[in-house]
Parts: C-alpha cells; sequence; structure tokens
C-alpha cells in the first residue's frame, strides 16, 4: 500500500521571521514520482483546502487544489493550482528547501512569477523585492543567486520543462484523491 505522509509547509523571510504556513501537505512517496521528477530528486506535494498561516496569524483556507515541487539546490519553487479554467503556475522565487522532522521550508525572496493557464507569464511583486533586499540587506550571493533562479526557472518555463506539464499534475492530484477514498 502506498502511503502519503503529511508535511507542514514553512515559508520565512531573509531576517528568519515566519512568513506564512500551509498547514495540511501530503508528500508523493517517491516510487509515484514521474520518472523525469525522479531523475532531478524532486520533492513533490498536494494540498486541497489547507489552512494557511500568516505570520500575523490570520488563517484562511486555500480554495483551489495545489501540486507542489521543490528542486533540489535551485532557488524557486512551484506550486500548480488547479482551477477551473486550467492549471496555473504560481512560482516562488526562494531558497532551495530544506526538509527535517515532518517540516519543510523555505526563505521566500518575493519575486514571484506567474504562468497562467492561457501561458501568459507575468513577473509580479518585484516593489517588494527590491524594498525588502534593503530592509534585510540581503547580500551580494543572495541575490546573485535570486537572479540565477529567476533566470533557471524562465528556461524551464518558456520550454515546458518539467514541471510544467498539465497532465503530470492532474495525474498527482487524481491519484491522491483514489488514495484518500
Amino acid at each position: 500500500m502506498i502511503t502519503y505522509r503529511r508535511t507542514l509547509v514553512k515559508s520565512f523571510k531573509h531576517d528568519g521571521h515566519l512568513h506564512r504556513m500551509w498547514m495540511e501537505n501530503w508528500i508523493v512517496p517517491k516510487q509515484m514520482c514521474h520518472q523525469l521528477h525522479q531523475q532531478e530528486d524532486m520533492l513533490v506535494l498536494i494540498n486541497c483546502h489547507t489552512p494557511i498561516q500568516e505570520a500575523n496569524g490570520k488563517q484562511w483556507i486555500s480554495k483551489v487544489p495545489a501540486v507542489t515541487f521543490f528542486v533540489p539546490n535551485q532557488w524557486f519553487n512551484i506550486v500548480a493550482l488547479i482551477e477551473e479554467q486550467g492549471i496555473r503556475y504560481y512560482c516562488n522565487i526562494a531558497s532551495p528547501a530544506y526538509q527535517t522532522d515532518g517540516v519543510i521550508t523555505y526563505i521566500d525572496y518575493d519575486l514571484d512569477v506567474i504562468r497562467h493557464s492561457d501561458g501568459h507569464i507575468a513577473i509580479v511583486d518585484r516593489e517588494e523585492y527590491d524594498m525588502n533586499r534593503l530592509v534585510y540587506h540581503y547580500p551580494d550571493v543572495v541575490e546573485r543567486r535570486v537572479a540565477q533562479g529567476m533566470e533557471a526557472l524562465m528556461g524551464r518555463m518558456r520550454k515546458g520543462d518539467t514541471p510544467f506539464q498539465d497532465e503530470a499534475v492532474l495525474w498527482y492530484y487524481q491519484q491522491w484523491m483514489k488514495a484518500q477514498s
């Protein structure tokens, strides 16, 4: 029997303070991951209507199912949002994820890239990044990693490389739903 393990996801800001938490996520077992995702040792998570807690304590519930991809050593993560009109990929420029004791953590570096279901790509929150790089005194190495992460992410996105395949996202979600019943 294949078991999905529950995990908590926490994002932090550069100074170490909590940014946001996704309370209920399920890790896709490695043996169920797509071969291309296994080759990159991606960590794949699923959530659906998960409680999300902001740093100020406010909680809300996500509106749509999501499949999240963490790629080792990459300065981004990718959240595939399964919406009525199609899959929207919300990508965070962030430090590589760290996993320990049922918790996945990363540092959020503000910049986000959204690929809408119609293929339109938008870079958002540049002002937030520009402000926070001064507030938190991002060192040059972080700014280089952020730029490299953005470049690598945009390259994957434009080519349609993993994990930007709608069919795989839907398959992960369907398999998880079957396991829940």
